[in-house]
This record gives C-alpha cells, sequence and structure tokens, in this order.
C-alpha cells in the first residue's frame, strides 16, 4: 500500500504543520509521520470541517457518538459521509441523516409529504458517487502526467454535485498551477457560493487575486479567511506580503506579527521576524509601535 510522508500530506491538503500536529493532538488522525490513502482522506475531511469553524473537540465527540450509534463502525469519517450544518457533525449512513451527540435524524417533509433532507445537506446517493469520484481526483493529482485525468475527475464530481466545494477548491488550484487564473478564481469564487464560511476558499482566492494584480481585493479575501479561520497562520503572512505590497508597512506589522504567534519556529517564521525588524527600524514606526 502506498504510504505518503508528512511533507507529503502537508503539500497535497495544502495544510500547515502546525493543523496537522493539532490535529493529531486532538486524536483526529493517528500519530505518526507516515500516512495510508485512506488517512489522506480521513484529514481532507477534518481539514474541510475545520474550514467550516467545527471545532475540534466536536469533531471528536461526534467522532465517538457515531461508533457507539452504529454498531461495528470503526471510522466514520472513511465509513459514512461527513458534514457539516452549522457547528455541528452529521453523518449519513444506511440512507440516513444522523447527528451523533444528539441520537436524531435530521430531516424535514415536503408539501408533498415526502421525507426530504434537511436543508444544507445533500442527498447521500450523490454524495457517494462524488465522493468516489473525488477519492479518485486525490490519487490522480499524486502523478504530473496524470493531471489532466485529475481535473476529469473533480470536473464529474461537480457535474453529479454542482455544491460539492471541496471540488471547486481542488480543481481551481490544478488551473492556479497551469497559470489559468481565469478558471482558478471562477471555481474558487463557485466554492465561496456552495459554502461562504469557507476559509480556504477566501484563501484561494486571495492567492489568484493576488498573483494577478488585484492587491487591494487580495487584502479583502485574506482578512475574510481570517476572520472565519483566526488561527490560519498561511492566511497572515499572505496578507502581510500583500499589505507590503500595497505599499502599507503599519498593518503589514500587524500580519508579520500575528504570524510569528501562530508560527514562530517554521521555515517562514525567519523571514517573518527579519520583516518585522526592517519595519520597525524606520523611526515612525519605532514611535507608533511603542505607543
Amino acid at each position: 500500500m502506498t504510504r505518503f510522508a508528512r511533507a507529503d500530506v502537508l503539500r497535497i491538503l495544502r495544510i500547515t504543520p502546525r493543523q496537522l500536529n493539532g490535529w493529531q493532538k486532538a486524536g483526529l488522525i493517528a500519530v505518526g509521520d507516515s500516512f495510508s490513502f485512506c488517512d489522506l482522506l480521513q484529514l481532507k475531511k477534518v481539514r474541510d470541517l475545520r474550514a467550516r469553524k467545527v471545532r475540534p473537540a466536536v469533531i471528536r465527540e461526534s467522532l465517538r457518538a457515531m461508533q457507539e450509534q452504529v454498531a461495528g463502525m470503526e471510522n466514520p469519517l472513511l465509513e459514512a459521509g461527513a458534514f457539516s450544518v452549522g457547528s455541528r457533525v452529521v453523518f449519513r449512513h444506511e440512507g440516513k441523516t444522523l447527528d451523533p451527540i444528539d441520537g436524531q435524524f435530521i430531516m424535514e417533509y415536503g408539501q408533498a409529504g415526502a421525507i426530504l433532507p434537511a436543508r444544507g445537506v445533500r442527498q447521500i446517493s450523490t454524495v457517494e458517487s462524488a465522493a468516489d469520484h473525488f477519492a479518485r481526483g486525490i490519487s490522480l493529482e499524486e502523478d504530473p502526467n496524470s493531471i489532466a485525468q485529475a481535473i476529469k475527475a473533480y470536473e464529474t464530481v461537480l457535474e453529479l454535485d454542482p455544491q460539492f466545494a471541496p471540488a471547486h477548491i481542488n480543481l481551481g488550484t490544478l488551473h492556479y498551477n497551469q497559470q489559468d487564473f481565469a478558471r482558478a478564481e471562477h471555481h474558487y469564487r463557485m466554492a465561496i457560493e456552495c459554502d461562504s464560511r469557507y476559509a480556504l476558499a477566501w484563501f484561494d482566492l486571495g492567492n489568484v487575486l493576488d498573483e494577478t494584480g488585484r492587491i487591494a481585493e487580495a487584502i479583502g479575501a485574506y482578512q475574510t479567511a481570517i476572520q472565519l479561520a483566526p488561527t490560519y497562520a498561511d492566511a497572515y503572512y499572505n496578507l502581510a506580503l500583500a499589505c507590503e505590497r500595497n505599499r502599507d508597512p503599519r498593518k503589514a506589522l500587524t500580519y508579520w506579527q500575528a504570524y510569528v504567534k501562530l508560527d514562530s519556529h517554521g521555515p517562514w517564521a525567519v523571514h517573518a521576524k527579519n520583516q518585522i525588524k526592517r519595519i520597525l527600524s524606520a523611526d515612525k514606526l519605532k514611535v507608533i509601535y511603542r505607543r
């Protein structure tokens, strides 16, 4: 079975070492430096839930409760569809949508009396089929010669479920890496339209806006990402860079300092600390900072 090193997981899922370490400490993924493909899918679901501001403690409690609700279920993130409804995690299993903490099924009745999934919850048959293609897309991304196939896999996901925000994210990133910024921006904006609380989508949108010279818009996108996820270190880093390019060192200083608080020992922390020293070397800013 293919194993992925920690660096590979960080690159594929576009998460930070701090995020991965935090999820391991929270018990959401096994502690270790080698990961299976199943671990990769599990981490992807955790990342998406966290991007929707579901707290690690809620995810952990939901997993425990789901194991108690369904006998023999060892890993609910892989054995059932897991999605957020508000700040909670719900699971789809055997055609039913369940909030395991409350032990209640989530459903509502249509005008004709037919049972429908609750708002914000996609039908299970579509989700399962789309998830299969999504997993295939992730696998195909590993081979540089299979990028076109990965794009096709994600496009199939969106044909089956146009509201599958993570597919828009990954598809946008593949186009971004090919420097097709117009298509990348389209998919990032579609992800936001699917879920306006998706911090990763705002961060990625900021990147493509920055890349295409729309610095002020990029700053706005990064700021939204931080509002949704206040510990999103990469967003602070890119926001500081954008503020410097926008000739606003005072704001940049604030974001550099915020970044260092979140990541004081990482490879980018040295650069952030140097930027803080450089900005504070200006006499006017020294006075402001002391005040």
